[in-house]
């Protein structure tokens, strides 16, 4: 029994790789090596993913350091008796913490997509026989039989190949299945470019052929990637981090304050447990409760847009993150392109004929979409040939109809499109027989009766192609081909080759019997060119993403050449395209890269040739130069760089569920395009955050000062820690959350993307937070003096005055929040009709707790009296009437 797994098996011949896996080609493995080898290596399946419990993701919503000073405050309010109190801030975190649990349940199950690829049955040899076993039975030296419709169940040598052709995209990204064959490939081979080796969740598009199992579970190259994904870091978003940074300065804040406080209370001879109270009070007064629920309700609003514009996001916090995205890291196909190949033109003796009016590269100069076989003889045959010599079946012209390799799909579907259609053809032409595609002359050919006579038609590379044809059908018949002739072709065809079109070589004969040898005195009837085109909306997509100032790189498993014309057809760069191959970044620990290196990943517009494992590296070395990374995949190799990215977007139409599960967001319709309408909404959130922060902010400004300032100056209490939990639950709250549902305005997407080290509240934002809180502390204290002294009410009604100035001041405080550059009555808060509704919601609110007898008990709001409520009024207009003059003569701006 084999010790080791063989080590680059796809380097090695079959003689070789059957000696090390100590196997038999045509008797396969005995049961007595099958059940020693299963105990050696264990069951074929990947290892799951422990997923996130129930409780893991509820507990995950008290993780924040508002929330955690909350919880002690609470705790303290308990141990002094203050049960209410306790029992509101209780509360409100429990309110939080449900918001956020029930919006973010959804949690990555990538794995358990991952090991449904496992759960079918396979056919191997065993004990000389045949038999169907299932694919977790499956160990390293068993003989697999395999044939077109199989899904790849283990990494497989390929020991035996008749016109075997592999799907690869679940893998590599790329649409076009690769031929497999016996011969070795070179040891340093990429991915793609292992023929000699099938695996493990591709799929068999046409051929027969078999196996020598080399790889089984997490030793196959999706178990490798099932490994990248477990082990890729999702990273904090922009929006957890600022919001955590201001968390930080709001508990050292409120430490100070509170031990300030104490210690002048103390020292002018309160009673220490009235002290603590008090400081209780100022913990409570600083910590805007209302911040963590206003941003995740705020959030969710802008989740249930987007989601109504196909982008579905699985958490709450990448809504923001598009807004703050630097780098989008594109996928190609599949997302860029349609995903389907599609003959653009034909390259005929003398003309060129271009059947698309997009996605054709240069070489066209335009063309019509449907083909007329009827004006050229040479067009009429090169359709015919390509619909005559295939396998495929167009079915009934949809996807679920469909079989066969795409580009003889798209071959037939162009002869349809031409009158031409496969049926009517056979019927011309009965085929004979078949002979499959030979990788040795890469080439394959049809025969057919032609009347008394036999058609053979030929198609395959190019180059083959054009060696093998002796003549070449001009518009006068066949001529002879000659070696000018022939450069010429291949002329042609490279030029095509670098504008990213694939090309099919079609050749015939016609008039000789069958005589056993097809690729013998061949008439070249031309090329075919045939491309994955460009999505319709994508060219304008990108144009919108370079307004914003958002770059866009392309990621893909093609050729350089063939990537770099996708590339300049989809409008990607600007200017000349800086192209790279994967192999230049793999490797490369993204905290060593050279600056030589780093400046060069960071710079291209391209990234060809690329390894699921690069997509990763690449991800790292962008947000480690501070970008904020959006990663877009459909495939199972992207899975990894999606759970990395700062926002990973996954296909819904064509993505796997496994790509769909590890990303932040997926798109129902897979265009490219909804990217740039989520990305708006994201910087509008933020935008509205911004407001509801510097809202909360100068509110609970005022709180703080005149607590503090009553105490420092000697002044009976004027709020109570249960008041100022209140106002902060109900005159926050609101219109804060009514701020967050602002639409924004129409130059959004004109701005650059902010940095992402950029705070929610830079300097002049504090600058108005110390303002706005400034004049709502002079008005309340003000009313609260003159309760006191001018209308001599006793100190609980005066509390009350000062509870109503306070909470009036507030509620017209949000229409400080406007834009400056807007008018005093037209802009965009006055707009905002959630803005009334939130303020006539908490008016009532505020009636109720001074008019409702128990609630007014409980938060000890005596009655103030007709005067007291009048001063109460009258001196909560002073800091909307100050405030506006402020922004007036300030200009302070969006910023």
């Amino acid at each position: 029994m084999p010790q080791s797994w063989p080590e680059k098996p796809h380097a090695l011949s079959v003689t070789d790789v059957v000696a090390r896996l100590e196997t038999d080609l045509k008797a396969g493995l005995s049961s007595g090596d099958v059940r020693q080898r299963l105990k050696t290596y264990g069951p074929n399946q990947l290892r799951r993913q422990q997923t996130r419990s129930v409780f893991a993701i509820f507990a995950h919503q008290f993780n924040g350091v508002i929330v955690w000073l909350l919880a002690a405050a609470a705790l303290m309010s308990f141990l002094l008796g203050d049960v209410a109190e306790a029992g509101a801030i209780i509360v409100v975190l429990v309110l939080n913490g449900a918001i956020g649990f029930f919006t973010e349940l959804k949690a990555a199950r990538s794995m358990e997509a991952l090991m449904r690829i496992a759960q079918i049955r396979t056919r191997v040899r065993r004990d000389g026989q045949a038999r169907s076993i299932d694919a977790h039975e499956l160990v390293p030296g068993d003989v697999v039989v395999l044939e077109a419709g199989d899904v790849v169940t283990a990494d497989l040598r390929i020991s035996k190949a008749a016109n075997l052709q592999v799907d690869e995209s679940v893998l590599t990204g790329e649409s076009v299945p690769v031929v497999k064959a016996e011969a070795a490939t070179d040891g340093e081979a990429v991915l793609g470019d292992r023929t000699s080796m099938a695996f493990k969740g591709t799929a068999i598009t046409q051929g027969t052929g078999e196996g020598l199992v080399v790889a089984t579970g997490m030793a196959t190259e999706i178990g490798r990637i099932s490994d990248l994904v477990q082990g890729a870091q999702s990273e904090a978003a922009p929006l957890e981090r600022r919001l955590d940074r201001l968390g930080h300065r709001l508990v050292w804040l409120t430490f100070v304050l509170a031990a300030l406080t104490i210690g002048v209370g103390i020292l002018r001879g309160h009673e220490v447990v009235a002290m603590i109270q008090t400081g209780v009070a100022l913990a409570v007064a600083a910590v805007p409760e209302g911040l963590p629920v206003v941003a995740t309700l705020s959030l969710a609003r802008g989740m249930w847009r987007m989601a109504r514009r196909n982008a579905v996001i699985t958490r709450l916090s990448s809504v923001e993150t598009l807004g703050a995205t630097t780098v989008i890291l594109t996928d190609k196909t599949g997302t860029l392109t349609e995903n389907r190949m599609t003959v653009v033109g034909y390259l005929l003796e003398g003309r060129d004929i271009g059947l698309a009016a997009r996605g054709t590269g240069q070489i066209f100069t335009g063309g019509d979409t449907r083909p007329d076989p009827g004006e050229d003889d040479r067009l009429d045959w090169a359709i015919r040939i390509g619909a005559l010599c295939t396998n495929a079946d167009l079915g009934d012209g949809v996807d679920e109809g469909r079989a066969g390799d795409p580009m003889e799909l798209a071959l037939l579907q162009v002869a349809d499109q031409a009158g031409l259609s496969r049926l009517a053809l056979e019927r011309d032409f009965p085929e004979i027989r078949e002979h499959a595609f030979d990788p040795s002359v890469r080439m394959m050919a049809t025969v057919h009766k032609d009347g008394d006579h036999c058609l053979v038609a030929v198609k395959g590379a190019p180059e083959a192609v054009i060696d093998s044809a002796v003549s070449v059908l001009g518009p006068d018949g066949p001529q002879p081909l000659d070696d000018a002739v022939r450069r010429a072709w291949q002329e042609r065809s490279s030029k095509a080759a670098r504008e990213g079109l694939r090309l099919l070589g079609l050749a015939m004969r016609r008039g000789q019997a069958d005589d056993g040898r097809p690729y013998a005195g061949l008439t070249l009837v031309g090329l075919v060119c045939l491309n994955d085109p460009v999505r319709e909306d994508v060219p304008r997509a990108i144009r919108s993403s370079r307004a914003a100032g958002v770059r866009v790189v392309m990621l893909t498993g093609d050729h350089a050449g063939t990537a770099a014309a996708i590339a300049r057809q989809a409008g990607i760069g600007d200017g000349d395209l800086g192209v790279n191959e994967g192999h230049m970044v793999a490797g490369i620990d993204p905290d060593a890269i050279s600056e030589e290196m780093r400046q060069r990943v960071l710079s291209a517009d391209v990234f060809a040739r690329v390894a699921p494992e690069t997509k990763l590296v690449l991800v790292s070395i962008f947000q480690k130069a501070g970008h904020v990374v959006a990663m877009t995949g459909d495939g199972v190799n992207d899975a990894p760089a999606l759970k990395k990215a700062d926002i990973g977007i996954a296909m819904g139409r064509r993505g796997t569920q496994v790509a769909q599960e590890a990303a932040h967001m997926v798109l129902r319709d897979d265009r490219f395009a909804t990217i740039i309408s989520a990305m708006r909404q994201g910087r509008v959130i933020f935008d509205n955050i911004r407001k509801f922060v510097v809202y909360l902010m100068s509110c609970n400004v005022s709180e703080v000062l005149v607590v503090g300032l009553a105490i420092g100056i000697g002044l009976p209490l004027p709020l109570l820690p249960l008041q100022i939990l209140f106002l902060n639950l109900v005159t926050d709250v609101f219109p804060a959350f009514a701020l967050g549902l602002g639409r924004g305005d129409g130059e959004v997407m004109r701005r650059p993307p902010r940095n992402p080290k950029e705070p929610i509240l830079d300097r002049p934002r504090w600058r108005l937070i110390a303002v706005l809180g400034a004049l709502i502390t002079i008005a309340t204290l003000g009313a609260f003096l003159l309760a006191l002294t001018w209308l001599a009410l006793a100190p609980a009604a005066a509390v009350t005055v000062a509870f109503l100035t306070l909470a009036l001041a507030q509620l017209w405080n949000v229409f400080n929040m406007r834009d400056p550059d807007a008018g005093l009555i037209g802009n965009d808060v006055t707009r905002n009709a959630y803005v009334w509704g939130a303020l006539v919601l908490c008016l009532g609110l505020i009636g109720l707790a001074v008019g409702l007898p128990s609630l007014a008990d409980l938060l000890g709001l005596p009655w103030p009296g007709p005067q007291g409520l009048a001063l109460a009024a009258a001196a909560s207009l002073v800091p909307l009437l100050l405030g506006q003059t402020w922004l007036a003569l300030t200009g302070h701006g969006k910023g």
